[in-house]
């Protein structure tokens, strides 16, 4: 995979040779690349803040490149934003203006980035404060509106530089989870986070791949991926394990590191995915749309043309994306060739594409199919497969997931359902009358 910025042998030093010299940052190599939450640990003084100015451009090394999108940096990077520990915000600008200042550094007209600015305001949950003042805010609030000047700019990546350590435990904690739900709802408009912190806990909860640096000077000391699907359990024993196992690596210097001594493979995954509840109505209304605008737009302004909250065009797009029509990136949403292939076709084409979707990509869909062609009398009752889900999802979601794979399933005519009997059976055979006996198959 391709490395959005690459540091390559770079070190940081103080004075010269024989004259007050001091190496902060060894020879080092660290790459960040796209989807990819990176956190870094380190002793105090381990030059954690000082690799992240180098990163960005804001530091130039001793020695070494940093490497953006193959160029060499010679000076700040472009298109990355940071949040900083301590707010940083103007405390004579309003939130909407503090938000909106980097946007008018950069020359966008006033109607612009007020729009803009609203936006993602609203996307932290601002939406009411945009004319309050910094000192009317909660140091949660205040971090928020760091949040949001640093998005504004749609940053490729977003720098953090300890952002929740001068926060109490509980806002720090919310932050947290406000921001890996921004991050996995692809609300946020960057492909990659880089956040410095001194807190092992909060490295494993927020990362993807975590880098330990030793100090006197700084070198990396472990480099690994975080196999652990989200949302992480304090509570776990591999997410404990590798909290001891960083511990290990930061208070032990002398001793060389070996990688967590722990599984770390995710857990099997659920047989069945969880359906986004969405008809397929909605499905090809996106799809249509998407063509009509050269197959990739914004979520947001899709939202719009729809008359949609954001919230309930997520599901649809979720949709999409499940049966292979469209994906999404960088809060944009494209389509692919299959949901060209879709939205371009007639009634029965569209019909055809649909089966091949769901059976392709719908885990209980297929199920339902396979088990239906093997009965004799191809039916059976709807609580097999609810019982089935239940093992998955609460009692609720289990019937509405079966709700969502009927209307799926019946619009690509792979079967039907009927609710009187509670059965499901193929289209082509007629719905078995209640006291009829269910057949068995050999």
């Amino acid at each position: 995979m391709q490395a959005i910025i690459e540091a390559r042998r770079i070190e940081k030093s103080y004075g010269t040779e024989g004259d007050g010299f001091i190496q902060v940052i060894a020879p080092t190599d660290l790459a960040i690349y796209p989807d990819e939450i990176l956190a870094v640990l380190g002793p105090s003084g381990s030059g954690k803040s000082t690799l992240l100015r180098m990163l960005t451009g804001l530091a130039r090394p001793s020695a070494g490149e940093i490497i953006h999108h193959g160029h060499e940096v010679g000076g700040p990077c472009e298109n990355v934003s940071i949040v900083f520990q301590s707010f940083a915000l103007f405390p004579w600008l309003t939130v909407l203006e503090n938000v909106a200042a980097p946007l008018k550094a950069r020359g966008i007209p006033a109607a612009e980035r007020t729009a803009r600015s609203v936006k993602i305001l609203d996307t932290v949950g601002l939406d009411g404060f945009e004319n309050a003042y910094p000192k009317e805010l909660s140091g949660g609030m205040k971090q928020r509106v760091g949040f949001a000047r640093a998005l504004v700019v749609e940053p490729e990546v977003l720098f953090m530089d300890e952002p929740f350590s001068a926060l109490d435990v509980l806002t720090a904690e919310n932050l947290r989870g406000e921001l890996l739900e921004l991050w996995q709802s692809h609300k946020m408009p960057t492909r990659a986070v880089f956040v410095v912190t001194h807190n092992i806990e909060e490295a494993v909860l927020l990362a993807d791949r975590i880098v330990v640096l030793g100090k006197n000077p700084a070198t990396i000391r472990t480099d690994f991926r975080v196999m652990l699907e989200r949302p992480r359990d304090r509570k776990d024993a591999r997410f404990t394990n590798l909290v001891d196992y960083i511990y290990r690596v930061l208070t032990r210097p002398g001793e060389a590191p070996r990688q967590p001594e722990m599984p770390v493979a995710e857990r099997p995954k659920p047989k069945y995915q969880m359906l986004p509840h969405a008809r397929r109505g909605a499905v090809a209304g996106l799809l249509e749309m998407l063509a009509d605008r050269n197959g990739r737009d914004d979520m947001y302004r899709l939202a719009a043309a729809l008359s949609f909250e954001i919230d309930d065009l997520l599901p649809v797009v979720d949709a999409a994306a499940m049966l292979g029509f469209a994906k999404v990136e960088e809060g944009d949403v494209e389509l692919t060739l299959a949901g060209r292939a879709f939205a371009e076709a007639d009634i029965l084409r569209r019909k055809e594409l649909f089966r091949t979707a769901a059976l392709e990509n719908i885990s209980l869909i297929r199920e339902i199919t396979r088990s239906l062609e093997a009965r004799a009398d191809h039916s059976l009752p709807d609580g097999v497969f609810e019982d089935l889900l239940d093992e998955h999802f609460s009692e609720e979601e289990a019937k509405a997931q079966l709700e969502t794979a009927i209307n799926w399933g019946r619009y690509a005519e792979l079967f039907d359902h009927d609710s009187d009997t509670h059965r499901f059976f193929l289209p082509e055979e007629p719905p078995p009358t209640p006291d009829q006996p269910e057949a068995v198959s050999n």
